[in-house]
């Protein structure tokens, strides 16, 4: 068992499920983040006007799951980010899991 971890712009969050699906990873979590890509916009949101958002509106997913089905679901993104026309690609990482209850 290893624990994936998924981002992407808000954009692709529907696509992002439907590989989930198709790589039969039924069981996951998700949140939405505000995503940064330098350190510059981090400092901007600590401006005078909070309402103001400057990172992107991002989605996180995560879930508990086998290797064979990461696997899946990696050949899948990789083929949907070469379509892609985007400097926001979908990322994935996978964390091995020493131990679990």
């Amino acid at each position: 068992m290893k624990l994936l971890i998924v981002t992407s712009v808000d954009q692709f969050q529907s696509d992002v499920l439907k590989l989930f699906k198709k790589a039969q990873i039924e069981n996951f979590s998700g949140s939405e983040i505000d995503g940064y890509k330098n350190i510059a916009s981090l400092m901007m949101t600590r401006s005078w006007f909070p309402s103001e958002k400057t990172g992107a509106e991002s989605s996180l997913f995560f879930s508990f799951t086998d290797e064979e089905k990461i696997q899946k679901l990696f050949d899948l993104i990789e083929v949907l980010n070469e379509s892609l026309e985007t400097n926001n690609p979908i990322k994935a990482v996978v964390v091995p899991i020493k131990k679990f209850i």
